[in-house]
């Protein structure tokens, strides 16, 4: 089974079982809805077990959940650190337009049949994604992701087209 990571726990939040999460989904809301199943990896990317989702709350730029039936700090410290991933069964189909995160990482990054290299992470900063694109023998492209700069998106073909805006490669000849 596949499985695909969508937060990162941090820390403890409090004494009742509460745990600070650093998503990396676009649908954390879905992802840690109550009755949500994740499963649970531990540092060394090692399945640990299925967890179920009690509740959910954000604070600051955390998502704040808890476990069902762990509702105290000592049942859940261990999972510092830990990895939580959704089963790709338990994944919803998207809407036109739509792309879950592992579905764009991979992909190669083109301007004008031109390839700059592939998309290695995306950053989640504020008002937009940020698509980390991995070149070689020059610094990651930053690549903000709005219509502007990403003009289309091809997961079929396994291809990102882009245009580049004044400023955006610093690294140019």
């Amino acid at each position: 089974m596949n499985y695909y990571k969508v937060g990162t726990i941090v820390n403890t939040q409090g004494l009742q079982g509460e745990m600070r999460v650093l998503s990396v989904s676009d649908f954390a809301d879905e992802r840690f809805k109550r009755g949500s199943s994740l499963a649970l990896f531990d540092d060394k990317d090692r399945f640990v077990q299925e967890v179920t989702i009690a509740s959910h709350r954000k604070h600051k730029n955390f998502d704040v959940i808890k476990f069902k039936d762990m509702y105290h700090i000592n049942a859940i410290e261990k999972f510092k650190g830990h990895v939580l991933k959704v089963a790709e069964e338990n994944l919803t189909d998207l809407s036109d337009g739509e792309f879950y995160y592992h579905q764009i990482i991979g992909l190669p990054v083109y301007e004008n049949n031109q390839q700059l290299g592939t998309i290695k992470e995306i950053l989640q900063p504020g008002a937009n994604d940020v698509w980390v694109v991995k070149r070689k023998g020059k610094r990651d492209l930053l690549l903000p992701y709005i219509p502007p700069v990403v003009k289309k998106v091809d997961v079929t073909n396994q291809r990102v087209e882009v245009e580049l805006l004044e400023g955006l490669d610093d690294d140019e000849d």
